[in-house]
């Protein structure tokens, strides 16, 4: 059961006011794809590459958030929903501030995806821009690199409900980022995410 008597406090600085002292305006690239895709290694290289042109971001990692805020949830169908729900909300509000969220996330299910992309969509103050990036590598692929171990350890049993091998992964149907990690390196992917935010005049 939700909380109640809860009433929404305006602050006296609004998000146009943000955009002129930052002459920018926040966003949210979600990046989803299986593990091993290349959804952090592309994020935090995005990252650096927006400091330097000094452009107010940060990033948020699903496994990083799991150490923290999210230390309570499993991978129980209901806990993935609400991890991305989370993840959702937070983003949204770090967009509001008028910072380009970087979001690397599994993220499965195109409905929990969509969830978080409401957020963003149905803010008081207007919609933010919110940029589903599909990081898209083939399962093969994924699981030659196997960063963490992660897949060897599934086919083996000792991981259940992995996404990809027992647990499906629905891919985004329209994403407005098409990240393609077997054709394309880090480079390449970073550049395409800087020229989709200074098209959506997001960035400079």
């Amino acid at each position: 059961m939700g909380a109640t008597n809860i009433h929404w406090h305006g602050g006296i600085v609004t998000r146009e006011d943000r955009a002129r002292a930052l002459n920018m305006r926040g966003a949210t690239i979600w990046f989803t794809g299986l593990s091993g895709s290349g959804k952090s290694t592309i994020a935090a290289a995005l990252e650096k590459e927006l400091l330097i042109a000094r452009v107010p971001c940060y990033r948020l990692d699903g496994d990083n958030l799991r150490t923290g805020l999210n230390a309570d949830l499993g991978f129980s169908d209901r806990d993935r929903t609400e991890n991305v729900r989370r993840l959702g909300e937070v983003s949204h509000l770090f967009a509001d501030a008028g910072i380009v969220v970087l979001v690397s996330a599994i993220s499965p299910l195109q409905a929990d995806r969509d969830a978080a992309r409401r957020a963003h969509q149905n803010d008081r103050n207007g919609p933010l821009p919110f940029l589903e990036a599909y990081v898209k590598a083939p399962l093969d692929v994924c699981e030659s690199r196997d960063p963490k171990g992660l897949y060897k350890k599934a086919r083996r049993g000792e991981i259940m409900s992995f996404t990809g091998i027992d647990s499906p992964y629905e891919a985004p149907n329209s994403p407005e980022i098409l990240l393609d990690t077997a054709r394309c390196d880090v480079a390449e992917c970073v550049a395409t995410c800087i020229e989709n935010l200074r098209s959506r005049g997001v960035i400079a």
